[in-house]
């Protein structure tokens, strides 16, 4: 008799990947707790000194330099590494994952939306926009992977943005003879906004109107933190396909070498970019900046 297809048919799980999965999840859970979880402001309440200062100063440099960010970066790879998992498990079952995978989607968007009522940093309406797209790169050979992460991380998309701004701004000049300003919104981290009655419709409404129009801009605009998210899932998509968490248990030489190599890499960059003089690179990003004299200081 023919064994009956379905998605309940249990495989064996990659403990590596568990493992990692919950490392970088408490690594998230205690940058939010350095972030004060979005709250920048505390009205009333003063600023006090620490106790241990030294001890105070060597968590914030262990927090700024091997926690925050890093663990995000993880979290945001292993979300392609898995749907690869699902849609490679699936489909040796016999069975098409990307229908169901779409729904999983619409379910996490709605999730995300929920909660950016409460709070306007959530994350996963922007996971689920993204999972939909690994649903239509997912048939794209490797090469076409790199070539789209690569675009990603040199910052294709905001160059084009910013390259479209400045010649609106140009046009502008040429039309009035003096340069409008182009709308420009910071692209700061979501904060929340004084509300005349505050209560939770306001806080809500607020929320998913002014709180998500500064998370796009935060995401999209001139910190541009979507286009890596994107690039790491797209990144954890080509690693799956290479088996390389399946084999990490026989292949510890090989894994060896790429940590050490990673580390390398690590310490020549940063020895690079310290050759280069102090320069907030993301003022090149701002749509109604003047780019010139920045680029003359360089």
């Amino acid at each position: 008799m023919e064994q009956h297809k379905s998605f309940s048919t249990s495989l064996q799980r990659i403990t590596v990947i568990d493992a990692l999965r919950g490392f970088a999840l408490l690594g998230v859970i205690l940058t939010h707790m350095w972030q004060h979880y979005g709250i920048f402001s505390f009205s009333g309440m003063g600023q006090n000194e620490p106790l241990f200062p030294q001890l105070d100063e060597a968590l914030r440099w262990l927090l700024q330099n091997a926690i925050m960010g890093r663990f995000i970066n993880i979290f945001a790879f292993l979300f392609g590494l898995s749907f690869f998992i699902q849609m490679d498990r699936a489909s040796k079952k016999g069975i098409d994952f990307r229908k169901r995978f779409l729904w999983r989607m619409a379910i996490l968007f709605i999730i995300g939306i929920i909660g950016n009522c409460f709070y306007t940093g959530d994350i996963l309406s922007i996971y689920a926009v993204f999972g939909v797209l690994m649903v239509f790169l997912y048939k794209c050979k490797n090469w076409i992977l790199i070539v789209v992460i690569t675009l990603l991380l040199i910052g294709l998309p905001r160059i084009l943005t910013v390259s479209y701004n400045q010649m609106v701004k140009v046009e502008q000049t040429t039309n009035t003879g003096t340069a409008q300003t182009l709308e420009n919104r910071p692209a700061v981290r979501p904060q929340p906004s004084n509300m005349e009655k505050p209560s939770f419709l306001n806080s809500a409404k607020n929320n998913l109107t002014i709180g998500l129009e500064r998370k796009l801009n935060y995401q999209f605009g001139l910190f541009g933190r979507g286009y890596i998210t994107l690039a790491l899932f797209i990144l954890g998509l080509i690693i799956g396909r290479m088996r390389f968490f399946e084999q990490v248990e026989i292949q510890k030489k090989r894994n060896f070498i790429l940590f050490a190599g990673f580390v390398l890499a690590v310490v020549v960059v940063n020895w690079i970019v310290g050759l280069f003089p102090p320069q907030d690179t993301r003022i090149f990003m701002r749509p109604d900046a003047d780019i010139s004299p920045a680029l003359l200081e360089l």
